[in-house]
C-alpha cells in the first residue's frame, strides 16, 4: 500500500476497516474531554466495555451461592477455567487439552522449567536471547542457581551484532548449533520485549529438537498480537500473561501451553498442587499425586474465578474478530505508523526518531521500537503531556503499538503532526 500522511487518507482507511466497530467496545481514556492516543497495549491492553458486566455475573454468582458456587449455576467456578480453553487454544494455535489459564506469568515459567529444564553434568546449558524481560532474567538465573550450576557459564545469551538492535536467525541456529552436546534447554520470547522482533519460532524450535533439548518460549508480548501454530511447530511449552495484547486486566490471569506429547503423559515431572489433581477424583483427597491430563495438570490452586470472568469477557471479542483479520490491520497499522515516523523525519530534516524494529512485517507485530537522536525522554514526557501514551524503556527507547483492536488510522496520523512538532 502507498501510504499518505493526509487527515482524509487516514479517515479513508479508518471507513474501510472491517474491524472499525471493535473500538466501541472499550474505554478509550480521556484527558480533559478529549480522548488520548493508547498505543501502550504491549504494556497494558484497553478495558473491554464487557468486563464489568462478566465481573458482575459473577459476583452476583458468590451471593447466591457462596461456597456451593463451585458447583451450581450457569458457570460453576469447579470447571470456570475451561470456559476460555477454546479461545486460548486458537489464540495460539493448539489443542485445547494442550492449553490452560492459571496462575501468574513467572510463577508459570518457574513451574514449566520445573518440567523442562532437567539439566545433567553433561546437559545443562540453557540458550536466551540477550535482554530479555528482567523477569525471565531473574527466573533463569534462580533456576540455574537451584540445580547447583553457575548462571555466568550455563545461561549462554544469543546477542546482536556490533552495530545492530535484531538478532539473526543465523546466529541462534549457530549458537544452538556450538553448544549442542552440553544443551538442555533453549528458552526465548516470541517476540522481544524491548526490540519489538518477532523470532523464527518454528526454524528456531527445529534446531533445538536437533541438538536435543527442549524448546520453550515466554508470549508475553506475542499473545493475542501474532498469529501462532505451537502444535504444528512441536514447541514444547509456553506460557503469557493476558493483560498486554489479550486485555484481560493488570495483574491477569496467565495462560500455559504444553505440547500434547507431554501434557498427557502423567510421568512427565512437575510440581503438583491440588487443581491439578485428576478432576473426577480430586474431592476424593487421596495421597499421591495423579495429574489431570492436559495442561490443567499444572494448576496448582483454585481458578481465579474474577481474573478469568475479565479475561473471558476480553476473549470473546478475539473469537468475534479472529486472529487473521486482526494481523492482516495490524501489518497496515504498524505500516502507517512506520511511514508517519519517518515523516515526521523528513518533516524536521533528520532522523531524529530511529526505528530499531524490523522493516520485515514477519519479524515484527504491533511494536515499534524507537531511540530518539537526542533528548528522548524529555520527548517521551512532552508527548504523555499531548495525549500520547506510549511507554519509555531504559536507557533509550520508546515504544509504541498500534492495537488493531481498537487504535485507528487517524491515532496514528494525529501522532506525527504531534512528532514532528517537538523541538
Amino acid at each position: 500500500m502507498t501510504y499518505q500522511n493526509t487527515l482524509s487518507f487516514a479517515q479513508e482507511l479508518d471507513a474501510k476497516d472491517p474491524l472499525k466497530h471493535f473500538r466501541d467496545e472499550f474505554i478509550i481514556p480521556t484527558e480533559n474531554g478529549k480522548e488520548i492516543i493508547y498505543l501502550c497495549g504491549n504494556s497494558l491492553g484497553l478495558q473491554p466495555k464487557s468486563v464489568q458486566a462478566t465481573l458482575q455475573q459473577q459476583l452476583a454468582h458468590w451471593a447466591n451461592f457462596a461456597v456451593e458456587g463451585h458447583f451450581k449455576g450457569d458457570s460453576p467456578w469447579m470447571t470456570y477455567h475451561k470456559e476460555v480453553r477454546d479461545s486460548l487454544a486458537k489464540i495460539v494455535g493448539a489443542k485445547p487439552i494442550e492449553v490452560s489459564a492459571m496462575n501468574s506469568l513467572t510463577v508459570n515459567l518457574h513451574l514449566l522449567m520445573v518440567s523442562f529444564y532437567r539439566p545433567t553434568k553433561t546437559r545443562y546449558k540453557i540458550l536466551v536471547e540477550a535482554s530479555a524481560f528482567p523477569s525471565d532474567q531473574y527466573a533463569f538465573e534462580t533456576q540455574v542457581q537451584h540445580h547447583g550450576f553457575d548462571p555466568e557459564t550455563t545461561i549462554i545469551e544469543v546477542a546482536p551484532r556490533a552495530g545492530e538492535y535484531t538478532l539473526r536467525t543465523e546466529d541462534i541456529l549457530a549458537t544452538i548449533n556450538e553448544h549442542k552436546d552440553s544443551l538442555a534447554l533453549v528458552l526465548m520470547g516470541g517476540v522481544n520485549y524491548l526490540s519489538g522482533q518477532f523470532f523464527d519460532l518454528p526454524t528456531i524450535t527445529k534446531a533445538a529438537h536437533a541438538a536435543g533439548a527442549f524448546c520453550g518460549f515466554d508470549l508475553a508480548h506475542t499473545a493475542g498480537n501474532i498469529p501462532l501454530k505451537l502444535h504444528e511447530w512441536n514447541v514444547d511449552f509456553a506460557t503469557w500473561c493476558s493483560y498486554k495484547y489479550l486485555n484481560s486486566s493488570p495483574g491477569g490471569v496467565s495462560g500455559i501451553y504444553v505440547h500434547e506429547k507431554h501434557s498427557t503423559n502423567a510421568a512427565t515431572p512437575r510440581f503438583a498442587g491440588w487443581w491439578g489433581y485428576e478432576e473426577k477424583t480430586r474431592f476424593k483427597m487421596n495421597k499421591g499425586f495423579k495429574p489431570e491430563p492436559g495442561a490443567d495438570g499444572w494448576a496448582l490452586s483454585n481458578a481465579p474465578v474474577l481474573l478469568i470472568a475479565a479475561h473471558k469477557a476480553a476473549l470473546q471479542l478475539f473469537d468475534k474478530a479472529g486472529m487473521e483479520p486482526l494481523r492482516a490491520k495490524s501489518e497496515l497499522l504498524t505500516g502507517y505508523l512506520e511511514f508517519i515516523i519517518n515523516e515526521a523525519n523528513t518533516k524536521l530534516g533528520h532522523e531524529r526518531y530511529r526505528i530499531i524494529t524490523p522493516k520485515n512485517k514477519a519479524e515484527r507485530g504491533c511494536q515499534l521500537s524507537i531511540i530518539c537522536a537526542e533528548n528522548g525522554k524529555a520527548i517521551f514526557d512532552t508527548l504523555t503531556k499531548n495525549g500520547v501514551m506510549g511507554d519509555w524503556r531504559e536507557p533509550n527507547v520508546m515504544r509504541f503499538s498500534p492495537v488493531p483492536m481498537y487504535n485507528s488510522f487517524t491515532d496514528i496520523y494525529n501522532l506525527e503532526k504531534i512528532l514532528s512538532s517537538l523541538s
